[in-house]
């Protein structure tokens, strides 16, 4: 999985969504690696987006091809005092 921290303008955030939105649906058209991508909004304001990958391959052939997804640094333009980390899912239930 791939986790993400962040903040985003409230003014901006219905822009975000729909920017984050359209990132999804590409990534997903040429990695159908990614299982599910879940944004939280935090009591402190800011957001956690993590996306889950069927494996690390998946996340990692992604992570090599993000600067071919135009809609990544639209999306991530939104967005201040980001932060990314990779880890591995040890238990879900």
């Amino acid at each position: 999985m791939r986790s993400h921290r962040y903040s985003v303008d409230p003014a901006d955030l219905e822009e975000f969504l729909a920017r984050r939105a359209s990132l999804i649906g590409t990534v997903r058209e040429t990695h159908p690696g990614l299982t599910a991508a879940v944004l939280v909004r935090l009591d402190d304001g800011t957001y956690t987006d993590t996306w889950h990958w069927s494996g690390e391959q998946e996340l990692n052939a992604a992570l090599a091809a993000i600067a071919t997804f135009p809609e990544a640094p639209l999306a991530m333009a939104l967005t201040s005092d980001a932060t990314a980390s990779n880890g591995l899912v040890v238990d879900q239930r």
